[in-house]
Parts: C-alpha cells; structure tokens; sequence
C-alpha cells in the first residue's frame, strides 16, 4: 500500500545525507579558514561603516529591494526524481502530505536565511531611524508570513503552462513584496500595507481558483529540482568527484560576439571549449553576472575606504571559486583526450580565460568606485585585485586543480 509519509521520509534523508556527504569534502579544507576570515572582516569593517552612516542613507529602500529578492525566491523542496514522471503521476492526488511537508521544509530552512539576513541589516536600520532594535520581531513575523504568502503564490503559479506567466508572477511578486515591506519599514500609514495586503490576497485567490482543477507540471518540478542540485553538484566536483553531474546547453546568440576572435587554428580548442562551455553550458554566465551584479551595488553603496579594497577582492574570490569547476566540465567526454595537443594547451587556455574575466570584473569594480569620487581607494582596489587575481589564477588554482 502507498505510504506517502514515508517515501517522503525517505527522499528527506536520502537527500540531507547526500548533502552532508559532499559539504563534508567542501568544508574539510582550507575554505572554512578563508570564510571565517572574510566573515570577520566583513562583519568588522561594516561596524565602522555604521559609524559614517548619516539618517539620510536610504536604508530602508535598500532594505526593501534586498528583502523582496529574498521572498520572491521561494522554491519548494519537493525532492522529486527523474522516474517520478511515470511512477507517481498516477498517485498524484494521494500526495498532498508529501507536497505539504515539502513545502514546511521549505519554509522553515528559507525562514532561517531571512532570521540572518534581517539579523544583519537591523544595525544599519536601527541608526538610520534611530528607533533600536525593539520593531526587531515585528519585522521578523511579517518577513515570514511573507514568505509563506510567497511559497504558496509560487506553487500554485507553477501549475500554469505558459513560461510568461511565471515571469510575470516573480516580477509582480517582488512589486508587492518590496512596496509592502518598504512600507513597514518606514512606518507608514496602515492604510498602505493594508491595501497591498488586500491585492495580495486577491491575487493569491487568483491563482489558486485557477490551479484547482489543474494537474502539476511533473517535468517543470523534476527540471527545477535538477538544476538547484546541479548548481551545488559544480562547486561539490571541485572537491572531489561527482559522478552525478549532468551538462545542460542553452544557445545564447547574442553572446556569440565574444567568441569570433578567437582563431581556429589547433592550439586555440580549448579556447573554444572553455568559452563557449561558459556562454551556453549550465549556469556560468549567470553566476558570473549576479556576482558582478551584487559585488558592484555592495561597492557603490559602502563608503568605508578600506573595506571597499576588501570587498572587491571578496567578491573577485567568490567568482573566480565558482568559476573553477569549469575546469572539468568535459571531463567525461573521452573525445577530448583524443586530441593531439600538448598538455599545457588546457591549462593556458582555462588560465587565460579565468583571467580575462576576474580583471573585466576587477576593472568594474574600480570603475563604480571611481565614480563615486574615491580616486585613492578605486586605484587600490584596481591594484589589489590585479594582485589577487594573479596571485589566484597562478597559484591557487592550479595547486586546487592540479590536487584532483
């Protein structure tokens, strides 16, 4: 007989274990030091960063649009597998307990980031309002009934067919979440949290009327779950090997651009092998764009000399990390072993690659420094992450690489 609880029971530990299996090998090295440094540093240089922080700073904006990201990002954990497309469809109205534990599981881990996150940004709320920290648990309670709002919009939004419609939902979900939380956040009339509240509401009635008598879409959940485990399979193969890895493709034309200067001449292949497995192949790109992303607002928006030097070199690391296992993304195809090139071809191909990207990211971050008018800091952080990325590509990398 089906015991839904219990195969849920099981997929839950089958997946914590093989978590805890590969984060064992991910934070056995060096990489817990270097965090716990970097967190430090991180956590000091922003306690004087407060102290220059004037009641003009818009924080609660900042604040709001960091929060909104948080919400709207609310997947569920629902550990579904690739055979579950032609095992469990038939049982599917029989697993409203396995989705709902699913999506406790979900809330309580995705809960938790919020706890830091709002942990870390009540000092800089606290001395921009100057009202302490006492609207603390306040804000808390109404980050996580949010965050249930979201996960349940979210889940019923995946049972609609047309890719569009789940743009617009995210896009339309961080409107709310960032206009409802900035509201909060600065104290505002009832009356404007009330009436997004409502049109929350409504919209939350929206879609779960029109979800009622629909099916779920079992090959957009087992897609999503493999991606989010892909992600973390990359940075777990750069510590030991994966077998589970699987590469995804996705032509991006516009990007084509970057490769025409590259020549075909035979010791330029794995040019092309690194480049265009960067551009097309998994998440790259896209990790490479949010940390730039991300690391660029953080720099704009810190004022503290010293700590922007320290910031931008963070997030030169973080990148240039996640970028590693690119290193072995054709491990697997035994073609490329057949090539008749010499042995350094690889490695003076992955080496300048990872260069010209970590010194493209290092140029804009001393650029948005610049800007702001601190010539002395831009031209530090330039040279500190000349110095870094050198020192990372030439012999970090290559001791990380060559000891797999």
């Amino acid at each position: 007989m089906f015991d839904e609880k219990k195969l849920w029971k099981e997929r839950a530990s089958l997946r914590l274990k093989e978590l805890g299996r590969y984060l064992r090998y991910i934070f056995n090295g060096h990489l817990m030091i270097v965090l716990i440094f970097f967190v430090g540093a991180a956590a000091y240089y922003y306690q004087q960063w407060l102290i220059t922080v004037t009641p003009s700073f818009p924080a609660q904006s900042v604040m709001a649009i960091f929060f909104a990201l948080l919400l709207t990002y609310s997947p569920v954990y629902h550990f579904l597998l690739e055979a579950d497309k032609v095992f469990l469809i038939p049982l599917e109205t029989r697993l409203k307990g396995y989705f709902l534990n699913s999506g406790i599981v979900s809330f309580v881990y995705q809960g938790y980031l919020l706890l830091l996150a709002l942990a870390a940004f009540m000092p800089l709320y606290a001395r921009v309002s100057g009202q302490g920290f006492r609207s603390f648990l306040l804000f808390l309670i109404v980050l996580l009934l949010l965050k249930i709002w979201n996960l349940n919009v979210g889940w019923r939004a995946q049972y609609e067919v047309e890719t569009s419609v789940h743009r617009w939902d995210l896009f339309v979900r961080f409107c709310m979440n960032g206009s409802f939380i900035y509201f909060i956040f600065k104290q505002a009339n009832m009356f404007f949290p009330t009436a997004i509240f409502l049109i929350m509401a409504v919209y939350y009635a929206y879609f779960h009327t029109r979800s009622v008598k629909k099916g779920l879409k079992w090959d957009a959940l087992i897609s999503q779950e493999e991606k989010r485990m892909a992600s973390f399979y990359r940075i777990a193969n750069l510590f030991t090997d994966v077998p589970k890895i699987k590469d995804t493709v996705k032509r991006r034309r516009v990007l084509d651009i970057f490769l025409k200067g590259i020549s075909y001449s035979p010791d330029k292949t794995f040019d092309h092998l690194f480049s265009r497995a960067f551009l097309r192949s998994g998440d790259y790109f896209g990790l490479y764009l949010r940390l730039t992303v991300i690391g660029g607002v953080a720099l704009y928006f810190l004022t503290f000399g010293l700590g922007q030097i320290l910031l931008a070199v963070l997030f030169i690391y973080l990148t240039g990390f996640q970028l590693l296992p690119l290193w072995n993304h054709h491990q697997n195809k035994l073609w490329v072993d057949l090539y008749p090139l010499r042995d350094n071809v690889k490695t003076r191909a992955f080496t300048l690659l990872l260069s010209t990207l970590l010194t493209i990211q290092g140029f804009i971050f001393a650029a948005l420094v610049f800007i702001k008018g601190d010539v002395t800091a831009a031209l530090l952080a330039l040279l500190a992450g000349i110095a870094f990325i050198y020192l990372f590509v030439h012999f970090y990398s290559r001791k990380r690489l060559g000891d797999k």
